[in-house]
């Protein structure tokens, strides 16, 4: 009897967002300015001749570990609480690297597609994905403009994952244009703070439309309401940390409360450092839209950057300011 997911947190994640392959894509993008095919022979090459040694972890390694200890809590007959699925560009020849780590690091992942250089997007809705981790920014990109589920592009890996906790996975999500959608920003991008402030504080009983990783909180919520009273220590904590302060901070929380979600942390920063607060909290995964908050906080935790939809104002106003 086919099995359906749409009941388990399912995260696709790219073999270059998983394990650390950038000397293997080294070697493919020096070749491909000069012929595309001797850029896929000698990456096959590489591959091949490199398959017995280990690899690093890529930046969502430890968010996969951690989500795949969840499972430690599920019951007898139940279906699992989290799948991770390997996406990947490389060919079923050269994933054979990835697919020989996953088993000698004994992993518990066991669907993969392997689409030789294609995108795998398509695939994402047949799997019942939740969450899609990539390094490519055309495949986000369309991920994002389809709707079919959140994506972001993960950051190079942090300096070190040691401080990381293993017996509890950490989300930390900004606000506006990540869980919530981006008409609040544009306020506060194109007439100022002040004109935010004032929007938000008069629209506080009127919640918030979705964003992009809005679905993914909620169904992290629901994850968090399935495993309550499993452990001693909540397995899931969810937070948020973004630039709003008060008078713009209850119009989040009424959002939510309508959405009827828990976040066990918020944080209100006014323009403070988020990389100082992440430092503290210590998450698996950090999603935010702008480079300017990820950039200082992706050498210390692992960070993913939610892209705006092609039709997105915002992207327009970004594309605008580096052209300044």
């Amino acid at each position: 009897m086919p099995i359906n997911l749409s009941e388990t947190f399912v995260v696709g994640i790219s073999a270059t967002a998983l394990f650390d392959l950038s000397e293997a894509d080294r070697v493919f993008r020096t070749k491909l300015a000069e012929d595309p095919v001797t850029a896929v022979h000698e990456y096959r090459k590489y591959m091949h001749e490199h398959e017995s040694e280990p690899l690093k972890d890529g930046t969502g390694m430890p968010l996969v570990k951690a989500l795949l200890n969840l499972n430690s809590h599920q019951r007898d007959n139940e279906l699992p609480i989290v799948e991770v699925v390997v996406m990947s560009r490389n060919s079923p020849e050269t994933g054979y690297r990835v697919l020989s780590e996953i088993r000698r690091r004994g992993l518990n992942i066991s669907r993969s597609a392997f689409t030789a250089g294609e995108s795998s997007v398509d695939y994402l809705g047949a799997f019942y994905v939740d969450l899609f981790l990539t390094t490519n920014e055309e495949d986000a990109q369309r991920v994002i403009d389809s709707n079919v589920c959140a994506t972001a592009i993960v950051k190079a890996p942090p300096r070190s994952n040691k401080h990381l906790a293993n017996n509890q996975v950490r989300f930390a999500f900004d606000a506006d244009a990540v869980i919530f959608n981006e008409d609040s920003e544009i306020v506060n991008q194109t007439k100022g703070l002040p004109a935010f402030h004032e929007n938000e504080d008069r629209e506080q009983d009127v919640p918030l439309q979705k964003g992009p990783h809005a679905n993914l909180l909620m169904k992290l919520s629901k994850i968090q309401e399935r495993l309550s009273g499993r452990a001693v220590v909540s397995p899931v904590k969810l937070a948020i940390m973004t630039a709003r302060n008060s008078p713009a901070e209850m119009r989040v929380i009424k959002t939510l409360r309508s959405w009827n979600v828990n976040v066990d942390e918020a944080f209100f920063l006014g323009g403070l450092q988020k990389s100082r607060f992440l430092k503290a909290f210590k998450p698996h995964i950090f999603f935010d839209d702008q480079d300017f908050h990820l950039d200082p906080a992706a050498g210390d935790v692992p960070s993913a950057k939610v892209l705006y939809p092609s039709s997105s104002l915002l992207k327009s106003l970004a594309k605008g300011k580096k052209n300044k």
